[in-house]
């Protein structure tokens, strides 16, 4: 499934994108198929059997092999065999596509929340200092090793980290619990050098592993786009893999919109990758014509 691209404050919904949203949302009218399509998505090992789809549905194997089908023919899953086995797993470009067409037929992609909500109590952040840089460096590390979050593969230098965001748009993440050790950060570097381009800024989020499941993205995200609306930057752009679907869900939640899926964009060790492209737009500038 591949999205819309935003052109203006509100997005012309041509025949052809209106009938492909239509076949989207009529395949998922079927209450057994959204019940499906949940089951694989939340599902922990990332893809499920037909026999034990089937099973956790309460319906017959055929049944559920042809909603599997459906579901396949119009990109929501991917059908694979193993040995004698069928694999269903989501296609993660249907995790990005699907919210995107939600809002574009609602027309709610000019209206961007603010900021995530629900903020746990026990997450500071504050401005990242010189001293925080190493630490920053291996939560980096951990991203990197992970393939999930960059296409790098080498982690960057202090040097290079001292350079890379802009003035006023660094930030770290500390748990009230363990006062002084950073557990997750955020930056925003240039998209150019252009003048015209100096409210504009490609964002970057990392949590480390052991805070994972503790809000501290949402922290993060917070403080970055509030600062950012505050500290003149009209655009944040992120570039996230459709696989993380985790991240993808967290920026949707600070007002980030999907303006593409860029298919094949570049390799990482070897292999073709996909990203993301998302944007948020300051609230007081809106498109003009």
């Amino acid at each position: 499934m591949t999205s819309a691209t935003r052109t203006g404050p509100a997005v012309g919904l041509d025949l052809d994108t209106a009938t492909t949203y239509a076949e989207w949302f009529a395949t998922l009218a079927d209450p057994t198929r959204v019940r499906l399509l949940h089951a694989v998505a939340s599902s922990p090992s990332g893809a499920l059997r037909v026999g034990d789809l089937a099973a956790a549905l309460g319906i017959s194997q055929a049944t559920c092999s042809h909603h599997v089908r459906r579901l396949a023919e119009l990109g929501f899953v991917v059908v694979d065999k193993v040995g004698t086995a069928s694999l269903v797993s989501v296609n993660d470009a249907c995790c990005t596509g699907l919210p995107h067409a939600a809002d574009v037929v609602m027309g709610t992609l000019a209206a961007s929340p603010c900021c995530p909500e629900d903020l746990p109590g026990d997450v500071r952040t504050r401005a990242m200092t010189e001293a925080d840089l190493p630490r920053v460096q291996e939560i980096y590390a951990e991203g990197i090793a992970g393939r999930q979050a960059t296409f790098e593969t080498e982690v960057p230098s202090l040097d290079v980290l001292r350079e890379r965001w802009l003035p006023g748009h660094r930030w770290v993440a500390e748990l009230a619990a363990e006062p002084g050790r950073v557990v997750g950060w955020t930056g925003v570097s240039p998209v150019s050098a252009r003048a015209c381009y100096a409210g504009v800024g490609e964002t970057t989020v990392y949590v480390a592993a052991e805070a994972g499941g503790r809000g501290v993205g949402r922290s993060l995200l917070h403080r970055q786009v509030i600062e950012a609306d505050a500290g003149g930057l009209w655009t944040l752009q992120a570039v996230v893999f459709p696989e993380n679907r985790a991240s993808l869900a967290l920026h949707r939640s600070a007002g980030y919109q999907v303006l593409a899926v860029r298919s094949r964009i570049a390799r990482l060790d070897g292999r073709w990758r996909d990203t993301v492209l998302l944007e948020r737009r300051r609230a007081d500038d809106p498109f003009e014509g």
